[in-house]
């Protein structure tokens, strides 16, 4: 039993140093690209969200607290269209 035990935590060594020079190897001759992001252009001004429809369970302040929220996840880009409860 100590044999197989032995056999298996060595087999899995190799494997572990083979994944790692495997790494290294792909990581020396295929780099991952760099992507350069373009700046967003600022705006002055930005439009308030647009809410189409909202259930009629929902109040003003938790409405502005999704509106809100959305705006600061997607950067001002995002707007609210439709609120329902599911």
């Amino acid at each position: 039993m100590a044999v197989g035990m032995l056999t298996v935590f060595a087999i899995l060594l190799i494997v572990i140093n083979l994944g790692k020079g495997l790494i290294l190897l792909v990581n020396k001759y295929a780099p991952e690209e760099v992507v350069v992001k373009k700046a967003a252009p600022s705006r002055a001004k930005v439009a308030a969200p647009v809410v189409a429809s909202v259930a009629p369970v929902m109040g003003g302040s938790e409405t502005a607290a999704i509106v809100s929220a959305i705006s600061v996840l997607t950067a001002g880009q995002g707007k609210v269209v439709k609120i329902e409860k599911i």
